[in-house]
């Protein structure tokens, strides 16, 4: 059985920062790309940052770069998704993604690439 289940989430001040964390189980992570979405009231689900398991390469949003990074503890199973400067626009529930993505470069950031998902975690960033 394939799970994946994010913790971390809260509520923080502007300016703050958080650490997501994204435990999976019942597959391996050779040859897979672990995603971050989140989802605002009323919007999409966007993806915010990937990492490819096999040499970790790391890709970003725009509107994260230089804020959040995305890191991999191969030992724990577990995807870590640390935001700092936090913003109230970052405001939304927080998912984490796995699959075996085939041009992450390309693909990594959008929804429909990935099969398995975890329940989300929320963000709450307060002005």
């Amino acid at each position: 059985e394939v799970q994946l289940v994010e913790s971390g989430g809260g509520l923080v001040q502007a300016g703050g920062s958080l650490r997501l964390s994204c435990a999976a189980s019942g597959f391996t992570f050779d040859g897979y790309t672990i995603g971050w979405f989140r989802q605002a009231p009323g919007k999409e689900r966007e993806g915010v940052a990937c990492i490819t398991t096999g040499d970790g390469i790391t890709y970003y949003a725009y509107s994260v770069k230089g804020r959040f990074t995305i890191s991999i503890d191969d030992a724990k199973n577990t995807v870590y998704l640390q935001m700092n400067s936090l913003k109230p626009e970052d405001t939304a529930v927080y998912y984490c993604a796995a699959d075996n993505v085939r041009y992450p470069k390309l693909f990594g950031l959008k929804r429909d690439e990935y099969g398995y998902w975890g329940q989300g975690t929320q963000v709450t960033v307060s002005s």
